[in-house]
């Protein structure tokens, strides 16, 4: 892949994974479609720099969606790269949450529906541009679950499969996915031990995605992969609580 010249759409881009990612492509010289809800960072973001084109979008409302579609069509057909990075995890157990449809229902929506309707609708713009690529952002948790948060497991594990299966189907455009260890954010806050910065990752990632490797793991995820192909009992024992207590 080539790393500078491109117009890059980002979901999630006011914090964290996002954020860092959309200020190292800045820095190797790309214009970034910046995504998120806080509309003030928003605007702080695209006060700092004229590459960056700030977009208010909740992914999850079908509404938002379509103006994005719009958006995208009409003001930036030269958009060659998507990266979908967006998510929430939410901590709970299915016997005790009173709120277990909407965590449910959310954590579906922004995590695993939208970032499949933004291929759908973009796809067509963006492999129509030179050095196309879909970037999806999964976790180590859709490989080996934790307890404690199993609908969010599930929707990085079907992110995981679909980034395989849509690389077998597309030809010209690239399909990478970043499969992070636990990286310290705000949706992290709390959680576990042995965090890495968002940096970090990035690094990692741009490295493997100027040389076409398309499935990125990061960090503590390359040691997890080994013990979960030949030891999977200690895989899955080492993961059940996330590093959490019980």
């Amino acid at each position: 892949m080539r790393l500078e010249g491109n117009k890059i759409l980002i979901t999630g881009a006011t914090a964290g994974i996002g954020e860092a990612l959309l200020n190292k492509f800045l820095s190797l010289g790309n214009q970034v479609i910046a995504l998120g809800r806080n509309e003030q960072k928003l605007m702080d973001l695209g006060q700092k720099d004229k590459r960056i084109i700030p977009f208010s979008c909740d992914i999850s409302k079908e509404e938002d969606l379509e103006k994005l579609f719009l958006f995208i069509q009409q003001k930036h057909p030269d958009t060659n790269i998507l990266i979908n990075n967006a998510g929430i995890q939410y901590n709970y157990h299915f016997t005790e949450e009173p709120l277990l449809l909407d965590k449910i229902e959310q954590e579906i929506n922004v995590n695993f529906l939208a970032p499949l309707k933004i291929i759908a609708r973009i796809l067509p713009i963006i492999k129509s541009n030179d050095n196309a690529a879909i970037v999806n952002v999964s976790s180590g948790l859709g490989l080996v679950p934790k307890k404690q948060a199993p609908v969010y497991c599930g929707t990085k594990a079907g992110i995981h499969i679909f980034s395989k299966a849509l690389r077998y189907q597309l030809q010209h455009t690239k399909v990478f996915e970043i499969i992070p260890a636990l990286v310290d954010t705000n949706m992290t806050a709390g959680r576990g031990k042995g965090k890495i910065p968002p940096e970090q990752l990035v690094e990692e990632f741009i490295y493997a995605f100027k040389n076409d490797k398309y499935e990125v793991s990061i960090g503590k995820v390359k040691l997890l992969k080994i013990i979960h192909r030949l030891f999977p009992s200690l895989a899955e024992k080492i993961m059940k609580n996330g590093g959490e207590k019980e």
